[in-house]
């Protein structure tokens, strides 16, 4: 007999998505020179080594994201402290969504995630640097 959970996936990232401010691949694009906004890239290193990056985008690995968020942590990255706006994106948008809504709701703002992560900012004409992939 299959696991039943209380809450889905697609339910938490659902709920998340309507909590949170959600940007499309160009509009992420037309933001990418402001110096008020820090792209956060939550995706695994082995995803950055294989499929490239966002030039300048600050990496957080989902696993130490709240972590690096709370100034009381140990492990807190001054950067989370800057007062610019985050957005987060990972490869397909679900864990940009899940990570963007955890930390709104730990206080810190303005955060937004980009619709369809990595994928969309790639289909969308986005730069992109490194990577195994890369012609």
């Amino acid at each position: 007999m299959p696991l039943r959970l209380k809450k889905s996936v697609k339910e938490m990232v659902a709920e998340a998505n309507r909590e949170i401010e959600t940007i499309s691949a160009q509009e992420a694009i037309a933001l990418k020179d402001d110096p008020n906004v820090v792209f956060v890239d939550l995706r695994d290193i082995r995803e950055l080594d294989r499929d490239g990056r966002i030039p300048g985008a600050f990496h957080a690995p989902r696993g130490m994201l709240e972590f690096w968020v709370d100034p009381e942590s140990p492990y807190y990255k001054e950067i989370f402290g800057s007062g610019k706006k985050f957005a987060f994106f990972c490869a397909g948008g679900m864990r940009s969504a899940l990570a963007a809504q955890t930390v709104q709701r730990m206080g810190l703002e303005p955060v937004c995630h980009i619709a369809g992560g990595f994928r969309a900012w790639k289909e969308a004409g986005g730069p992109v640097e490194g990577g195994k992939t890369q012609k």
